[in-house]
């Protein structure tokens, strides 16, 4: 059961510990949405469009449908449980350019719903607990 707070809808500061989790593409260009903020203000770097980077990690989601996402999230997950010690904010991603909903997107974060150091947005939760 999730039982902690939400991503907040607008980031602007991290703390020391957490981690921006945006919707990038394949190729790093990070010039649009969440990818843009990640750029600008975490550490995002421009051609890497896979994994941590500053103090952000990538989720490729413009390359196809939500089966081609999935093993990217599956990366996510794992490097997340091997990282308690960081806070990862996950943004909506894939809901913003890519054009995706919190209910075709959500899903693939459920292995999350019990990793107290993955923050999730409230529409995913409630897609996920719905």
């Amino acid at each position: 059961m999730y039982n902690r707070r939400f991503t907040p809808p607008m980031i602007t500061r991290l703390e020391e510990n957490e981690i921006f989790v945006f919707g990038s593409n394949l190729a790093g260009a990070h010039g649009g949405g969440a990818a843009r903020v990640a750029r600008m203000q975490f550490g995002a770097v421009q051609g890497q469009g896979v994994g941590m980077q500053g103090q952000c990690y990538a989720i490729p989601t413009m390359h196809g449908g939500v089966e081609a996402i999935k093993p990217y999230v599956d990366e996510f997950v794992a490097y997340a449980q091997s990282h308690p010690e960081k806070v990862f904010l996950v943004t909506r991603i894939g809901c913003g350019i890519a054009g995706f909903t919190a209910r075709d997107m959500a899903p693939l974060f459920a292995q999350t719903i019990d990793l107290e150091n993955v923050i999730l947005p409230k529409d995913f939760v409630l897609v996920l607990q719905g």
